[in-house]
C-alpha cells in the first residue's frame, strides 16, 4: 500500500538504508558506484543518484571526489533512530488498529513468532 506509491529513488533509498542499518556497508565503506547499483536493481542511473544525494544532503554519507562515497560515522545509529520513529509514527497505529480488530494480544503475537 504505502511501498507501492513511493518513488522509486525513496524505494532505492529504503534498500540501501536498510543494508546499512543492517552492517553490510559498515561505517567507513564504500558503497557501491552508481551504475553499479542502478544495473543490480534494473533502475535508471539517475534515479540511483537521486537517492544517493539524499543520503549526502542528510550527511548520513562522504564523498571522496573520484573515488566514491563511504558511510558516515554513526550514519547506521541515526538511521535505525530515523527508521523507529517513522515506524512508530506511521505503520504501528495501523498495525495496532489491526490487532485490535483480530483480537490478537501480545501474549498471542509472541507464541506464534517463537512457534
Amino acid at each position: 500500500m504505502r511501498a507501492a506509491t513511493r518513488p522509486v529513488y525513496l524505494k532505492l533509498r529504503d534498500l540501501i538504508a536498510a543494508a546499512i542499518i543492517d552492517g553490510v556497508y559498515a561505517e567507513g565503506a564504500m558503497l557501491p558506484s552508481v551504475r553499479a547499483f542502478a544495473a543490480e536493481q534494473g533502475a535508471n542511473p539517475l534515479t540511483v543518484a537521486k537517492a544517493y544525494q539524499q543520503f549526502q544532503l542528510d550527511g548520513l554519507v562522504e564523498v571522496q571526489r573520484g573515488v566514491g562515497m563511504f558511510v558516515a560515522a554513526g550514519a547506521a545509529e541515526r538511521l535505525r533512530l530515523a527508521e523507529r520513529q517513522a515506524f512508530l509514527a506511521q505503520e504501528w497505529p495501523e498495525i495496532r488498529a489491526r490487532l485490535r480488530r483480530l483480537g490478537l494480544t501480545p501474549d498471542e503475537l509472541l507464541t506464534e513468532a517463537n512457534g
